[in-house]
């Protein structure tokens, strides 16, 4: 039962009293909601559009965008919950330890390592690409051996995502307002060029592109070996294109273009009014990302057949298709200016875990310091931006770009689950913002990240199962012996409640 001892939520709050691991506090509402649209607007609004139409929904994708942004906004409401009661950074690690205890919580956190760092790397690799296309426009093209990632077109070293990262480390180092405002700049011209994308494509619709709106339905057939989903592996379900199943189906593609929003929970320990302010930031970026993905979709395959379209660069295509190719390359530019900050806030969110973990023990406390000067956690952020700066110059990771996917969809499940726990645990606590219709929402939310799930490659799983291992066996091995809150207990005393997470002895700092 020791595995399920837990950390109160009041323990919690009095940690980021502490002198020596107090972050500052300079996040507005806005601030947040600005970061949450700016992780989660990247590569799909400019590549997946296309991609799902073709493949999966025909011109009905918008309905995809829309049913995956109401997955993730049952999850964003628990989310919204849980920050509002627990305002910590560490999101899900955080949550989970409140509730379900702190083996669940070191696995989640390791799960967010995972998910917060490769994701980085990444988005850091596709940066470099699109960086790399637009300087060889302006007539200033890189060399291959330093512009792909190892393996690729003759790549031996990614130097621009390498440079990248750091860049994004030292502002990450200099505070997070300075972060945050730099954010703001960025995101403001990636959206720009969206609403160029929306408001010039609109003059080339037609409306014959929209018929059929749904497509017939069609069989793609079996997948076999490794890729084949698991839904297919645990049911004989092949994988089904158009039509209403073929709509669903894209959802669990859509799905990760909204992946990152709740990396506005991990600052929740920065924001001035983090009870007000990250329920708005949760909730305020799903509704304006939602909105400008479903548009978007919309625009495109009326621009040009969804059979033609293309699923590498759909826009920039379907501009050339109508006599516009310029618009490529500003297309370009907000690819670039996307992926900077999807980057810059997913490595945020990776120290902030980082952090949190290391402040309970769990992992080496000397990474929990806060700087002196600038009040960022500054040695996770120097650790984390080493790491993802060598996965993305020198690892190729396209066979592992789903892990991210699914350490996102597990820590969802988790915090839907603790929702209802803490409700049940804790009644007494202030909610400034309470889920409605628990524990109907919370049960749809993890339903439908459920089904995700099953829609993801074999290998995807077990991946994941094999990075999950590895992390049992270094809690065991260190964070078991380290604990805080393990090490405030004495033998002698009466074993915790697990649910609870009350003891004779209240866990000291």
């Amino acid at each position: 039962m020791q595995l399920l001892r837990t950390k109160t939520v009041e323990q919690s709050i009095r940690d980021t009293e502490e002198p020596e691991h107090r972050l500052r506090r300079d996040l507005s509402a806005l601030d947040l909601t600005v970061f949450g649209v700016g992780v989660i607007i990247g590569t799909g609004i400019f590549v997946l559009t296309g991609q799902v139409a073709k493949e999966k929904a025909g011109p009905a994708v918008a309905i995809s965008f829309i049913l995956a942004a109401v997955v993730c906004g049952l999850a964003a409401l628990c989310y919204a919950e849980f920050s509002s009661t627990v305002p910590v950074a560490g999101s899900a690690y955080t949550f989970s330890y409140a509730t379900l205890g702190e083996f669940p919580a070191w696995i989640i956190g390791w799960d967010l390592i995972l998910e917060l760092a490769l994701g980085a790397a990444v988005v850091a690799v596709g940066w470099s690409g699109y960086a790399a296309s637009l300087l060889d426009t302006i007539g200033a093209p890189l060399p291959a051996a330093i512009s792909h990632p190892p393996g690729e077109h003759g790549g031996v070293v990614n130097v621009p995502a390498i440079l990248l990262v750091f860049a994004v480390t030292i502002l990450l180092v200099t505070g997070t307002k300075v972060s945050s405002r730099v954010n703001a700049v960025v995101v403001g011209i990636k959206v720009a060029v969206v609403f160029l994308v929306i408001i010039a494509g609109l003059f080339f619709v037609k409306g014959a592109n929209y018929k059929p709106f749904i497509p017939p339905e069609k069989s793609t057939g079996s997948v076999s070996g490794g890729g084949a989903p698991l839904i297919q592996v645990l049911f004989g379900m092949p994988p089904v294109a158009f039509g209403w199943l073929g709509i669903f189906a894209a959802v669990a593609v859509v799905f990760f273009a909204y992946i990152g929003f709740d990396v506005v929970a991990t600052a929740a320990e920065e924001a001035r009014n983090p009870q007000r302010d990250v329920p708005i930031g949760l909730i305020g970026s799903l509704i304006v990302t939602a909105v400008l993905y479903a548009v978007v979709s919309l625009v495109v395959v009326g621009m040009q057949n969804y059979k033609q379209l293309s699923a590498d660069a759909p826009l920039a295509d379907a501009f050339r298709s109508v006599g516009h190719p310029g618009f490529a390359t500003i297309i370009s530019i907000g690819a670039v200016a996307g992926l900077t900050t999807v980057v810059l806030i997913l490595l945020l969110g990776q120290s902030r875990v980082f952090f949190a973990m290391s402040r309970d023990g769990l992992l080496p406390p000397w990474l929990a310091t806060v700087h002196p000067r600038f009040g960022t956690p500054y040695r996770s952020t120097i650790l984390m931006g080493a790491v993802v700066a060598v996965l993305s110059g020198f690892i190729p990771l396209a066979k592992l770009a789903e892990l991210v996917n699914i350490g996102t969809l597990f820590a969802f499940c988790l915090v839907s689950v603790g929702v209802v726990v803490l409700r049940r645990t804790r009644p007494d606590l202030h909610r400034a913002f309470r889920a409605p219709f628990v524990p109907v929402v919370p049960a749809l939310a993890m339903l439908g990240c459920l089904f995700v799930m099953l829609n993801l490659p074999l290998e995807t799983w077990l991946r994941f199962v094999a990075w999950m291992v590895l992390g049992t066996v270094l809690y065991l091995a260190y964070g078991y012996r380290h604990s805080r809150v393990g090490l405030a207990r004495t033998p002698a005393a009466t074993p915790a409640d697990p649910l609870s997470g009350t003891s004779p002895i209240d866990p000291v700092g």
